[in-house]
């Protein structure tokens, strides 16, 4: 059964992106969270997701830690 946590993740990120120190808070979070595999599948949807919000883009770099 695949975690839910991730879905979870997306969907606070994408509730939270009008603020970029909530958003940046929540996917400081995530790193914790989320097992290694999630994360490569989290920092491909924040390509994704960030192409529409430039803005957030700066925050990208959380998830190469």
């Amino acid at each position: 059964m695949p975690r839910m946590i991730y879905d979870y993740t997306k969907n606070v990120l994408e509730k939270v992106s009008f603020d970029i120190k909530l958003f940046t808070k929540e996917l400081k979070k995530a790193v914790r969270n989320l097992l290694p595999y999630e994360l490569e599948h989290l920092k491909k949807w924040l390509l994704y997701f960030t192409s529409e919000k430039p803005e957030l883009k700066q925050c990208i770099h959380i998830v190469d830690v």
